[in-house]
C-alpha cells in the first residue's frame, strides 16, 4: 500500500511540460536539438555560470567533466565516504582512482582536513559532494585544492539554486553537475547538466560527450578530431525539463517551508538532531541523525502510511570499494543514525505536522 505521506514524490505532465513536448514532436527532432540548447541556456542563466552542457545523467557529466580535465589512468580523486556511490564510479569511469575521505559530522560533507591526509603524488583533483542541499565547506575546498594544485569538480547532483554566499554550488570549482533524476526539484526522467565558466573546458566537453565533433555534425562526412562519446540528452527530455522550470520557484519555496516546519516542531527534541542549513541553501530533503532506534522508527512511520529513507551505506563499506573501517570513524558512527524524512514538494503543512506527531509519539511510547 503506498504510503500517504510519501518521502518523495515527482510530478509531471503539467501544461508547460505539454507545450514543449509539442514543439519537439512538431520539429519532428526528437534527438539532441534546439529545446536541449534552450535547456542548457536556462539553466546556466539560473545558476550564473557562462557554459552549460546537457548529459544522459548526473554521473555521466561528472565523469566528462573529470575527462576534459585530463584525470585518467594512475590518477586519484579525493571523493567523501558518505555520498551517493555514482559519485566514485565516475571516478572509476574515468580509470582514475577514488580515494575515499571522512565527513565533517555536521554536514555530511567531505573533510578537507582528513581530505589534506589522503593527498599523494597522485592525487589530481577533490569531488565536494553537496549532500541534500547543503553545501560541503567550498572555502576550504578551494583553499586546499590551491595549496596542492588540485582540480575541483562538484557534485551537486543534490544542490540546484543552493548558494554559499551569494555564489551557487556548482560554480567555485572547474566545473560542476547538477542531477535531474525523478527525485529532485526538477526532472527530466533521467538526465544531468554540467557548468563551468571556462571556455576551454567546455570546448573539451562538446566532442567529449558527442563522438569528438566538436560541433552537431550529419552522421555523414563529420570531423572527429579528438576521441568522444554517445552522451547526449534527447529535446523529448529536455521539453520536460523545461515545463518542469516553471516550476522551481514555487517548489523551492515548498521545501524550505517543510524544512521550517520540522525545525520549529522537532529541533529541540533530545531523541534527535536536524542538519542545519545556511539561508541561501536549498533543503532538497530534510535530514536527521537519530542516534537511538532510527529503524524501529523508519518501520513505526511506515505503518502509519509514512514513508522516509535510511542514509546511503558508507562507500567503503560496499563491496565495490570495500576498505576498513579505520580512516572512517564519522562516516561509521553516523551513517547508521540518518534519516530523510519526507520533503517532497507535494506534502501539506498538515503532512509535515503529521510526520512531527507521530515521531514525537513514537519517542514517547
Amino acid at each position: 500500500m503506498p504510503a500517504k505521506i510519501p518521502w518523495w514524490l515527482p510530478q509531471v505532465g503539467s501544461g508547460a511540460e505539454r507545450i514543449f513536448l509539442t514543439q519537439a514532436l512538431d520539429n519532428n527532432y526528437i534527438n539532441e536539438g534546439p529545446l536541449v540548447t534552450q535547456f542548457e541556456t536556462k539553466i546556466a542563466a539560473l545558476v550564473n555560470a557562462k557554459y552549460a552542457i546537457a548529459t544522459p545523467s548526473c554521473t555521466v557529466g561528472l565523469f566528462l567533466a573529470l575527462k576534459a580535465l585530463g584525470i585518467g589512468h594512475g590518477d586519484e580523486v579525493l571523493v567523501p565516504d558518505i555520498t551517493f556511490i555514482a559519485t566514485a564510479n565516475a571516478v572509476d569511469l574515468c580509470g582514475a582512482t577514488p580515494i575515499l575521505v571522512d565527513v565533517d559530522p555536521a554536514t555530511f560533507t567531505i573533510d578537507c582536513g582528513q581530505a589534506e591526509k589522503r593527498i599523494t603524488a597522485k592525487t589530481k583533483a577533490i569531488m565536494p559532494v553537496h549532500v541534500t542541499g547543503r553545501g560541503a565547506d567550498m572555502s576550504a575546498v578551494m583553499a586546499l585544492a590551491t595549496r596542492h594544485n588540485l582540480f575541483v569538480v562538484e557534485d551537486a547532483a543534490e544542490a540546484l539554486m543552493s548558494k554559499q554566499g551569494s555564489q551557487y554550488l556548482g560554480t567555485f570549482g572547474q566545473a560542476g553537475c547538477f542531477s535531474f533524476s525523478p527525485n529532485k526539484t526538477i526532472t527530466t526522467g533521467q538526465g544531468g547538466l554540467i557548468v563551468t565558466n571556462d571556455e576551454k573546458i567546455y570546448n573539451r566537453l562538446r566532442p567529449l560527450k558527442d563522438q569528438g565533433r566538436p560541433t552537431r555534425g550529419t552522421g555523414g562526412d563529420d570531423r572527429h578530431d579528438t576521441i568522444g562519446y554517445n552522451f547526449k540528452m534527447t529535446d523529448l527530455q529536455a521539453a520536460i525539463g523545461l515545463g518542469q522550470l516553471t516550476l522551481l520557484k514555487k517548489r523551492i519555496e515548498r521545501m524550505k517551508r517543510n524544512h521550517e516546519l520540522y525545525q520549529t516542531n522537532l529541533g529541540d527534541l533530545p531523541y534527535l538532531s536536524l542538519f542545519k542549513f545556511r539561508t541561501e541553501e536549498v533543503p532538497q530533503w530534510t535530514d536527521a541523525l537519530i542516534p537511538e532506534r532510527r529503524d524501529e522508527l523508519v518501520e513505526y512511520l511506515k505503518t502509519n502510511s509514512i514513508d522516509s529513507r535510511k542514509y546511503w551505506f558508507p562507500i567503503h563499506r560496499q563491496l565495490a570499494y570495500k576498505q576498513p573501517d579505520d580512516l572512517f570513524p564519522q562516516s561509521i558512527l553516523l551513517s547508521p543514525q540518518a534519516v530523510w524524512l519526507p520533503s517532497a514538494y507535494t506534502l501539506t503543512d498538515e503532512d509535515v505536522l503529521t510526520v512531527c506527531e507521530k515521531i514525537k509519539e513514537f519517542f514517547k511510547n
